[in-house]
């Protein structure tokens, strides 16, 4: 899943797309180069972001939406929202799956997926941008966030929506340390697997990967994030998204060829 930030804020600097134009090439250019999703956002959630209103953030996502749409009939598209208006909108423009980093806490939004049918990414979250990284506090949180992930993923099937529409993410740096970050990554059977369900880790070029390697700016923080990408892999972990489409393709097509 290519990384599609139509934002002037995104923590990565060198993901922001500031024009329409640029942010359909860049779409496009994910696709070619072997992404199966592009995931076009429009709201920054990096820590103590600023919230963006209904309007702009559809007038940011919506026509790059439309645009990806008319190019590529076949290209799968996610809609990276935590509002209900919004994830309407980029349905009815073509987008194929809402990824939800609020993960469906608002009651709207899970009318939408029921109502529509769609792919839906739930994501685990403590707290909200402005405040989740301060002093997160699990007593488990392994066990806590994989069982609110699968208690809302369960929610959905109950009403009627397929398990194979449904992915589930642990949420790597939102409301987490850096050790929470770390044991989801090693406790992910948690969930992996269970009854359905895809998985989606999320960890390009994030500060766990900062830390890891000490490099405090993202855009030297490729070389880490392809280590994790390599223990997905091995993890069998369905979808990472990413920064860094070509990059990950290469690893994954030499995994493949030794596995």
């Amino acid at each position: 899943m290519g990384i599609l930030n139509v934002t002037p804020d995104s923590f990565h600097q060198e993901s922001r797309q500031s024009t329409l134009e640029a942010a359909v090439k860049a779409g496009l250019r994910m696709w070619q180069q072997g992404a199966t999703w592009v995931d076009v956002g429009g709201e920054s959630t990096r820590p103590n972001a600023n919230p963006v209103s209904i309007e702009e953030e559809m007038e940011r996502v919506i026509p790059v939406i439309e645009a990806l749409r008319a190019a590529n009939a076949e290209g799968l598209i996610s809609i990276d929202t935590r509002k209900p208006q919004v994830a309407q909108a980029a349905l009815d423009a073509g987008a194929d799956l809402i990824n939800d980093v609020s993960g469906l806490r608002d009651p709207e939004m899970v009318k939408i997926v029921l109502s529509s049918g769609c792919g839906v990414c739930i994501m685990h979250m403590q707290g909200t941008p402005q405040t989740m990284q301060n002093q997160p506090t699990y007593e488990d949180c392994a066990r806590e966030v994989s069982s609110q992930l699968l208690e809302t993923a369960r929610g959905l099937v109950a009403a009627g929506h397929p398990s194979e529409c449904i992915v589930l993410d642990p949420g790597i740096g939102f409301g987490k340390t850096f050790d929470h970050n770390i044991e989801l990554l090693q406790r992910h059977e948690l969930f992996r697997g269970v009854e359905g369900f895809a998985v989606l880790w999320g960890v390009s070029r994030k500060s766990i990967i900062g830390t890891l390697t000490g490099h405090a700016n993202p855009s030297e923080r490729l070389s880490g994030t392809l280590a994790v990408a390599s223990l997905a892999h091995f993890e069998r972990i369905d979808v990472v998204r990413v920064h860094d489409i070509q990059e990950h393709i290469d690893v994954f097509n030499v995994l493949n060829a030794l596995d």
